[in-house]
């Protein structure tokens, strides 16, 4: 266990000192979110009818945080995609190391990114007109959430990432169940605003649930029991996403 542990830790370090090297994947990795905060505020921010919020922004950021979480986890996919195309796959599957360590160590690293973009969210929606309106516990609970959420669907991608094995398929196939889950959602505008048939799917979207959540601990309201049902969908999701990211890994060569 010890071991597994460490490999892992290694294999997370081995991916971070990668925006080291590379920090334009940083920069542009934060672009996309600061763009959406900004787009939303001031395009729609007087449009848009909500409740229970003194502003727009503070409406909007819980979503923009689940928002950046899920596109972020896209990033495992396309990672791992690119590393079996170099053949560094091939390569770690021939250390003795844990089998497990290469994805625990991407979906760790591609989540420390995006405990980083959430915060740099934080305080770019603090320029325009975001707060916390609960305590510092409910803040650090919102973002917490927020990346454990993105770390649940780092594993969706990464079986996706394994499964076609290249990178623009990877890419393209990511953004296919990441932008109807996301919009369709109430991540931008409450679900009582949408098409009957349209609400219905929202309602029972993984991603309304981690929404709602991280906008009731906004809010200081209680997170119950959308809290509960992000829980439940965040389990389920590594139940059934870690195995199956395991095993296309071990075929993935």
């Amino acid at each position: 266990m010890r071991r597994d542990v460490s490999d892992a830790l290694v294999m997370t370090k081995r991916n971070l000192l990668k925006y080291r090297r590379i920090p334009t994947l940083l920069l542009f990795s934060t672009i996309q979110p600061i763009m959406f905060v900004l787009l939303f505020v001031f395009v729609f921010g007087g449009a848009v009818q909500f409740g229970g919020a003194t502003n727009y922004a503070t409406f909007l950021l819980p979503g923009i945080f689940i928002q950046t979480a899920m596109f972020g986890s896209t990033q495992t996919g396309i990672g791992l995609a690119e590393d079996i195309n170099k053949g560094l796959i091939e390569r770690f599957r021939s250390l003795p190391m844990s089998r497990s360590a290469v994805l625990v160590g991407r979906t760790l690293s591609d989540s420390a990114r995006n405990a980083f973009v959430v915060v740099l969210m934080t305080i770019v929606g603090y320029i325009v007109g975001f707060r916390f309106q609960g305590g510092v516990i409910e803040a650090a609970a919102t973002l917490i959430l927020a990346v454990l959420f993105g770390f649940a669907f780092s594993w969706i991608s990464a079986t996706i990432g394994l499964s076609v094995r290249d990178v623009e398929t990877a890419q393209a196939a990511g953004f296919i169940w990441v932008f109807p889950l996301t919009f369709a959602s109430s991540a931008f505008v409450p679900t009582e605003t949408m098409p009957s048939w349209l609400q219905t799917f929202a309602d029972i979207n993984p991603v309304t649930f981690g929404v709602n959540t991280l906008r009731a601990l906004t809010f200081g309201e209680s997170a119950t029991p959308d809290l509960w049902y992000t829980l439940a969908w965040i389990a389920g999701i590594l139940l059934v996403f870690v195995p199956l990211a395991v095993r296309q890994y071990r075929k993935a060569v």
